[in-house]
């Protein structure tokens, strides 16, 4: 019997980190796979390509000499779809945000709990095993019923800018922003401007 594909990579250049994640996650029923470099998880992942099966990275936002970042933005060059994880320390919480403004799934905060890092990896899981094709379609198909005043204000969101802030660039009162706000996330369908930014980075959306 053959072992079944990795549902989840962890990359992290601490040894007793991936075996303690490793367990987590294997006593829960998912298929792990440990990676003790950047620079040999994006190899493997090159190697896939394009048959890429649905899975989960986690992972670590310093290693040398591939930082997590830098194999990040790997796999988004050669269009891996496997939602990323960031595993960060507190001085890295900004690149963090930053990555997931460009496509990256979430990060946490080491050190974390247990249960709130597995239902982020099952979420992301169910996401990529979903219909993104679907998705995509949707997606665009709201992009384009956007109002020329909620694509200023979606462009100021994704920028990290708060709502005052907003108001000020553009010369709107913040009650104003506060209503394009909510529409462009009905129409787009999120809750809140990170999911946001996370579909935009993942499906290139301008």
């Amino acid at each position: 019997m053959t072992a079944p594909e990795p549902a989840i990579h962890v990359v992290d250049d601490d040894p007793d980190f991936r075996d303690a994640l490793a367990w987590l996650f294997d006593s829960r029923g998912h298929a792990v796979r440990g990676w003790d470099s950047g620079q040999a998880f994006v190899q493997m992942a090159r190697a896939l390509q394009p048959r890429w099966t649905p899975a989960v990275v986690l992972l670590d936002i310093r290693m040398e000499p591939l930082s997590g970042l830098a194999s990040f933005e790997a796999l988004a060059d050669m269009g891996c779809p496997w939602p990323v994880l960031f595993l960060t320390g507190h001085g890295d919480v900004s690149m963090a945000v930053q990555a997931v403004k460009n496509g990256a799934w979430d990060f946490l905060e080491k050190p974390f709990q247990d249960n709130e890092l597995v239902d982020k990896v099952e979420a992301a899981l169910a996401s990529v095993r979903s219909d993104d094709a679907q998705l995509e379609q949707r997606l665009r198909q709201a992009m384009a019923s956007l109002s020329q005043r909620e694509h200023e204000v979606l462009a100021e969101l994704l920028e990290g800018h708060y709502n005052k802030n907003i108001a000020d660039h553009l010369g709107i009162t913040q009650r104003t922003v506060e209503f394009h706000r909510a529409n462009i996330f009905e129409k787009m369908g999120v809750a809140s401007a990170v999911e946001l930014a996370r579909h935009m980075g993942r499906f290139r959306l301008k």
